[in-house]
């Protein structure tokens, strides 16, 4: 699990592009450089068979389960490299899913009935708003398998109260302990896989707004980030969550991989998507192999 964050980046012009506008400036264009990434070819990631999944590996993966992706645009960006993995295929469904995922600021669900998938995209900018749908999920004793949140950017832009953010991810996580507690008491066989998208690096020069300028400096985004490690959220500061860096694969792919200083290019999402799809995988065989342990021991 150490290990799946470890991604090379490499961002170049495109070289075809570049000689038919030759006369242009595109230094700062994003739609001009190619972006390409893949984990470091290393001896320990390559026993850990950590790659990127096809879509029929994706597909087998995920196969019957419900995947709930819950937060704001960035989590909005996620839900589409999924469904492009998924449905890549089809170019005509995915262009129904992109002209219904992008409605402002609203929910979308789909049903992929070829593997059994049902997934479902919430708008929850706030991270009240992911309590506010644990809740939901309580009162229905009904859960998702696969749960990926994540919410501030608003909360930096609007409220711009660093401990106020930890407040409310300290009650998110409050939440998330209670619900799940490891047992069966709501009938849950196993808790749900948990994933949190981190913030993506922002780039002030390059925000399109006054507003988003004035507060979200890089001051206040270390404060978040802060905020959100002494939350004690994540896995890794021993929380319910794994962790998809956001913050690690924009920071590497760098300036070229932003059209607004925020939203990025579509292969970090894939990248964050292959992420989490390895994280089941690995714990996919981590309860196999502790099964046949059992079974022996």
């Amino acid at each position: 699990m150490n290990l799946i964050h470890r991604i090379h980046w490499e961002v170049r012009p495109n070289a075809s592009l570049l000689s038919f506008n030759a006369t242009q400036n595109l230094s700062s264009s994003f739609d001009f450089y190619e972006k390409h990434w893949d984990w470091s070819k290393t001896q320990r990631i390559k026993a850990c068979r950590i790659h990127k999944l096809s879509k029929p590996e994706a597909s087998h993966l995920i196969n019957g389960s419900w995947v709930l992706i819950a937060g704001d645009s960035q989590a909005r960006l996620f839900t589409l490299s999924l469904l492009n993995l998924i449905l890549g295929s089809e170019p005509q469904r995915m262009d129904s899913v992109k002209t219904a995922l992008f409605k402002r600021h609203n929910n979308y669900s789909i049903s992929v009935d070829e593997i059994g998938m049902k997934l479902d995209f919430v708008w929850a900018p706030y991270v009240l708003n992911l309590t506010h749908l644990l809740t939901d999920f309580k009162t229905k004793k009904k859960y998702p398998d696969v749960m990926v949140m994540g919410a501030g950017l608003w909360h930096m832009l609007h409220v711009s109260n660093p401990s106020d953010y930890e407040l409310v991810l300290q009650a998110l996580k409050s939440s998330l302990i209670s619900l799940f507690p490891f047992s069966t008491e709501l009938g849950i066989k196993s808790p749900p896989h948990l994933f949190w998208l981190g913030f993506p690096m922002l780039i002030n020069g390059m925000l399109n707004t006054h507003e988003k300028r004035v507060h979200m400096i890089d001051a206040m985004w270390h404060a978040y980030d802060r905020a959100l490690c002494e939350s004690r959220l994540l896995r890794q500061t021993g929380g319910p969550m794994i962790l998809l860096d956001i913050q690690s694969l924009t920071w590497n792919c760098g300036a070229h991989c932003t059209y607004d200083g925020m939203h990025y290019d579509t292969a970090i999402y894939e990248a964050a998507v292959q992420i989490m799809l390895n994280s089941l995988l690995i714990k996919s065989r981590h309860r196999h192999l502790s099964r046949q342990q059992f079974l022996f021991s």
